[in-house]
């Protein structure tokens, strides 16, 4: 379970802090491909935090989105931003029958359970997803980039390329697309996480904070450009996160 304090920096944050716009426009730039070709009538978010990317995929492509989420605390958010068909479950045991969804997303949650437990979630999203079904998984990337904010939020585990395709496979999901991203500011992020915060000596604590304006649209140029490569069906060979696609 993700530490429920940063719920709150998250529902500040999430319309305009340079990542979350980033992460956005990269998703975008995937599902758009995605939903040019097929029509979902049930989309699943397991773990949908304050339900802000669950508003946002309805309004862009028109699908009834059923998010999820463990914490009470993330729903309190969806709820004031007048998300619908809230559900508060866990992700390793959804409330749901088996073949209920045609699409599951799932965006940065897998990553707050233990090591080897992340197939039980993944089994479940193949159970509830029908034949033909589709996942939208991302993970943090590579244990060198575990930072402050990662301790903070109670992050357990990061996935390498490999380690995240076999886990899906073994769930029963044929794997369509495996990228690595948020790769150009990996320099920057290394730096910080394995130089400037040992250094430091502060305690662990949320990386979702403001920044001048000039900063926030430096940090989000690398990843609007990313997003036109992966859009582009480019494979980065590294990165921050992990974003796979595959079908039941």
């Amino acid at each position: 379970m993700m530490n429920p304090a940063e719920f709150d920096n998250i529902a500040k944050a999430e319309n305009d802090f340079w990542w979350y716009r980033g992460q956005r426009k990269i998703m975008f730039g995937l599902l758009d491909r995605v939903a040019a070709n097929r029509k979902f009538r049930r989309v699943l978010e397991a773990g949908a935090g304050t339900g802000h990317f669950a508003q946002a995929l309805e309004q862009r492509y028109g699908w009834p989105m059923f998010p999820l989420d463990l914490g009470w605390e993330g729903l309190e958010y969806a709820k004031r931003l007048g998300v619908s068909r809230l559900a508060q479950g866990d992700i390793q045991a959804l409330p749901y029958a088996e073949n209920a969804f045609d699409a599951v997303i799932s965006m940065d949650v897998i990553v707050h359970l233990p090591r080897g437990e992340e197939d039980k979630p993944l089994r479940e999203f193949h159970r509830v997803l029908e034949p033909g079904g589709l996942l939208a998984l991302r993970a943090s990337a590579l244990d060198v980039l575990r930072s402050h904010h990662s301790q903070f939020a109670m992050e357990r585990q990061r996935f390498t390329r490999a380690r995240l395709v076999d886990a899906a496979a073994a769930a029963g999901f044929r794997v369509l697309r495996c990228t690595y991203a948020n790769s150009l500011l990996m320099p920057v992020a290394l730096l910080k996480f394995r130089v400037i915060e040992p250094l430091s000596g502060a305690p662990p604590q949320s990386g979702v904070q403001p920044v001048p304006p000039w900063l926030d649209r430096l940090l989000y140029a690398p990843l609007a450009a990313e997003a036109k490569l992966i859009a582009g069906g480019v494979d980065l060979p590294l990165g921050q996160s992990l974003i796979l696609l595959a079908e039941k």
